[in-house]
């Protein structure tokens, strides 16, 4: 698994402008290794303050600022994944990663008034395997080391190296790093779904739960399919996760019932398809799904509103 990103040492000698080029990249790897988009955006703005802090001499005497950037960049995101794990046991109720939309889905990936409107950070970000929601789940799952190791080395293709100056251990350290997560990674994963099957039942999906028909929502939900519900104490949600097809059916039909003018829209979720659920025009959950067997295995249902911010934009198309 890769991306389209390559590591510094693959890259040609900076030019002008290139540090303020880096700047999709950084967002990337910092959205994968924290899983919060408002989190990367601070990571990365730290990570240029530090930059832009080195006198002129100091940046002249570094041979490849987008390598020092990722260096910087990978520490400040150790650090917050760091503290990122005390703060999540004080989270009311489950922590799920920040949903973003397709960028066509975006607001600064539309068009308004014939012109388009200002990019958003999330419209740099590169929707692949490595941002779906079920993957960024398991790296939820792994020491912030391994997180790092894994992310650098296995998605950004960097080699164990650098990746040693960044999390302070060494090369062979880090190897073994990338090689646990890789095991907790496969432990986890989930055989593959094309993404018309994937689309073709969540509309199905979404069609029971507007017919409020329980029958055929259980029919579509493994057996032992899992629901969590990220809140954040902010809203109203279950705590924590519901468990069998025949409960989360229910709960949903519940849910229905208590919101009759929700409106749910197919959309893409981290790369995938998915459902946003608005209420007055506002958007107030989106939901991403994993797929097993031809049913519906997880569904992890963002309502925090802090972590919609990319889609409040959206109208009711």
């Amino acid at each position: 698994m890769s991306t389209s990103f390559q590591p510094e040492h693959a890259r040609s000698e900076p030019g002008p402008g290139t540090v303020i080029g880096e700047r999709r990249r950084l967002i990337n790897v910092a959205y994968r290794l924290l899983g919060s988009l408002a989190e990367a955006e601070d990571a990365v703005q730290e990570t240029y303050a530090r930059w832009y802090a080195l006198s002129r001499p100091q940046q002249e005497a570094i041979a490849s600022p987008g390598a020092w950037l990722t260096t910087v960049a990978g520490r400040i995101c150790l650090d917050v994944l760091g503290s990122a794990r005390v703060r999540r046991e004080r989270y009311v109720g489950e922590w799920i990663p920040e949903p973003l939309p397709d960028r066509t889905e975006w607001l600064g990936g539309r068009v308004s008034g014939g012109r388009s409107e200002p990019a958003d950070p999330a419209d740099q970000v590169t929707l692949d395997e490595s941002v779906n929601m079920a993957f960024l789940v398991v790296l939820e799952s792994m020491t912030p080391a391994e997180r790092v190791a894994f992310v650098l080395h296995d998605v950004f293709r960097y080699p164990f190296a650098e990746i040693a100056e960044i999390v302070g251990r060494t090369p062979a350290a880090c190897r073994q790093l990338a090689s646990s997560a890789r095991r907790r990674i496969g432990a986890a994963r989930a055989p593959a779904v094309p993404t018309a099957g994937h689309a073709g039942l969540v509309r199905q999906f979404k069609e029971a739960w507007e017919a409020k028909d329980i029958e055929a929502l259980v029919d579509l939900l493994d057996p032992d399919a899992a629901m969590i519900a990220d809140g954040g104490g902010l809203v109203g949600t279950v705590l924590r996760p519901v468990e069998g097809s025949a409960r989360i059916a229910e709960y949903l039909i519940h849910i229905a019932g208590k919101a009759p003018g929700m409106t749910l829209l197919e959309r893409t979720v981290n790369g995938r398809p998915g459902l946003v659920a608005q209420h007055a025009g506002v958007t107030v959950t989106v939901a991403a799904f994993s797929l097993a067997d031809g049913r519906i295995r997880r569904i992890w249902a963002v309502r925090n509103p802090e972590k919609l911010r990319p889609w409040t934009a959206y109208g009711q198309s």
